[in-house]
């Protein structure tokens, strides 16, 4: 069978190839109705056209969807920067009021403690007052951000206008903040100078006080004594029940540390004014020359050598006698043979003082005196030559040269 089968002849075997059609080609829809056919045609541009478009209208979709959601994360972020400026800027007013009150309480501890600084002290308190009625302008003048009305914009317009009124207002607040800082810079470097023109004050004091002690001691030493200003120092003597310090606001170590020098110089200030009170430095009257000076010299009557306890002042008759130092009054003696009439008063730090050959007395034992009162007047009692005042200064009951006492100044 298979060789009387019919091969076809291969020049007569000729393939036929359909046209391959392109993804835009044009296309034929067919409706059938009622036994009849319509056919429309969809030309290539049609379909690149309606492409087209469905992609722009996906594309724009997207973009829509992507800005919303971007603009209410770029809202949120801004508008916690703009809580965290107005944090700093309720921080920065803290800040200076704190630091308003110290200099405050510092002022009002010189004041009680009578130092006197000069303008600076009142150039500070002007600068102060003009800032403080800055920073009550800038506080009425603050519109804050509401955070309630940015969480009920829901549409992307409103929600693209908030964002922008939140950083236009964020940028103001932070060159207002900026400002405060620049302002607040300014009262801390004029703090700075006024404490340490305090300091510098109560320094020159206290060198002062140290420097008349020096000179006392240069004729204590002569007689092997030696006055220690410390010696009756009270800083140790402390008790009391534990109440916790409040913590201060203040966060600038270098500011805090410089307050803490001045409160701990003006205590050193205070304790050697104590001291001061009790150690008879200076004249005890105001127009005198120097007859007699202290030691061994030759007697007035006798020609004799003789040692002289005290030193003698010339001065006028009825010229006024003031102590240089607080005391009691120990002795008021009238018409004594070799004195005349004379006081002593114990200044207490071992230290006392006599009077001799006064025309009169003004004081009588047990009498409390403060500084410069005036105890009597310049006369020519007792063994005297001319009217002078005999001034002798005692310290642990040892007679010691009293000129560089009166020559010693405190303040």
């Amino acid at each position: 069978m298979l060789e009387n089968a019919h091969l076809p002849d291969p020049e007569d075997y000729s393939p036929q190839y359909s046209e391959k059609k392109t993804f835009f080609s044009e296309k034929e829809i067919i409706f059938r109705s009622a036994g009849r056919a319509k056919v429309f045609k969809i030309s290539s541009r049609l379909q690149v056209v309606v492409l087209a478009l469905i992609c722009f209208i996906g594309g724009w979709s997207f973009y829509s969807y992507h800005i919303y959601h971007k603009s209410g994360s770029i809202i949120s972020h801004k508008n916690q920067e703009l809580t965290e400026t107005r944090d700093a800027y309720i921080e920065l007013m803290s800040d200076f009021v704190t630091i308003h009150k110290n200099i405050d309480e510092v002022l009002a501890s010189l004041d009680k403690k009578n130092v006197k600084a000069g303008k600076e002290l009142d150039e500070y308190k002007r600068q102060a007052m003009v800032v403080e009625d800055k920073i009550k302008q800038i506080t009425a003048e603050t519109d804050w951000v509401d955070d309630e009305v940015l969480n009920k914009k829901m549409s992307l317009n409103e929600a693209l206008l908030q964002r922008d009124i939140a950083i236009s207002e964020r940028d103001e607040l932070r060159q207002r903040l900026s400002e405060l800082e620049e302002t607040v810079k300014a009262i801390k470097e004029a703090e700075m100078d006024v404490f340490n023109r305090v300091e510098e004050i109560a320094s020159k004091e206290i060198d002062k006080i140290k420097s008349a002690f020096g000179k006392i001691n240069v004729s204590l030493r002569q007689k092997g004594l030696y006055f220690n200003p410390l010696a009756n120092s009270k800083k140790k003597n402390l008790g009391g029940p534990y109440i916790p310090a409040s913590v201060s606001k203040l966060e600038d170590k270098k500011m805090n540390k410089k307050i803490s020098g001045i409160y701990k110089k003006m205590d050193d200030l205070e304790y050697y004014r104590e001291v001061v009170k009790g150690v008879p430095l200076g004249k005890p009257v105001w127009s005198y020359w120097v007859s007699s000076k202290f030691g061994w010299r030759s007697d007035p009557f006798n020609k004799k050598t003789a040692g002289h306890k005290g030193i003698d002042l010339a001065s006028r008759t009825g010229n006024k006698i003031q102590i240089q130092a607080e005391g009691k009054v120990t002795k008021a003696v009238h018409g004594n043979r070799g004195y005349g009439n004379y006081v002593v008063v114990d200044h207490g730090n071992g230290f006392q003082t006599k009077y001799a050959h006064m025309h009169k007395i003004y004081v009588k034992k047990g009498d409390y005196l403060k500084i410069n009162d005036t105890i009597g007047e310049v006369g020519n009692t007792g063994r005297s030559t001319g009217p002078h005042l005999h001034y002798e200064v005692l310290y642990n009951n040892q007679p010691v040269d009293p000129l560089p006492f009166i020559q010693a100044k405190a303040s």
